[in-house]
Order: structure tokens, then sequence, then C-alpha cells
């Protein structure tokens, strides 16, 4: 089960993620996102992806998921802390085109002026 830490300041909900993201456990990860973009009523949301060292598939279409979710309403998705195995991932999949990408959260808080 994927460990996951929200952060909602009225702007954006921050999602820490601190495990492997894979077929096992992102139905719980989807699941717990859901609920979190539906109750926050945002339009921008950030993963930090810090404490993710394994991604498969799964991951990706979870991201996709979440994604065309918060772009419904016209809003950002950015993704921050990617470990150089996942990094890959994300390339290779094309996610970095139309996500916002940024090196550590504190950039991507200031670059989307939520904080």
């Amino acid at each position: 089960m994927a460990k996951l830490e929200f952060f909602n300041n009225s702007k954006a909900l921050v999602v820490k993620i601190n495990e492997e993201i894979d077929h096992h456990s992102c139905s719980v990860l989807k699941d717990k996102l859901d609920v979190a973009i539906n109750l926050s009523k945002i339009d921008k949301l950030v993963f930090d992806f810090t404490g993710v060292n394994f991604m498969d598939s799964s991951g990706i279409g979870m991201i996709m998921g979440r994604y065309k979710s918060i772009q419904k309403n016209s809003g950002k998705v950015a993704i921050t802390g990617l470990q150089p195995t996942v990094k890959k991932i994300v390339q290779m999949s094309g996610l970095h085109k139309i996500l916002e990408e940024y090196d550590n959260l504190d950039i991507a808080l200031n670059k989307l002026n939520i904080v």
C-alpha cells in the first residue's frame, strides 16, 4: 500500500508519495487522490515524487487520470523530485511534455505561485 501525504493550501493540492508506484499500489493511490481532489476543489496539483524509486506503467495511467481531472477546470499539474529511474519512465511515456516538471517542491510552489 502506498504511503501518501497531502497538503492543501486552498491554491493547490500537494501529494507526497513515499513508496513504489506499481499495479499493486495504484488502485489505492487513485482512490485516495480522487477523493482528495474532489474535496479540495483545486485547479493545481503537485506530485512530489522525492520518495518514489520505482514506477511502472500503472503509475503513468494514475498520473494521466488525475491530469485529465484537473484539466477539466483548466488547471495545472506539476511533478517534482523525480529520481533518475522514474524520470526516465516519465520521459519515455511523454508525460514530461504535458506536466510541469521541477527539481524540488519549493521551486514548484514558487513557479506556480502557490506560496
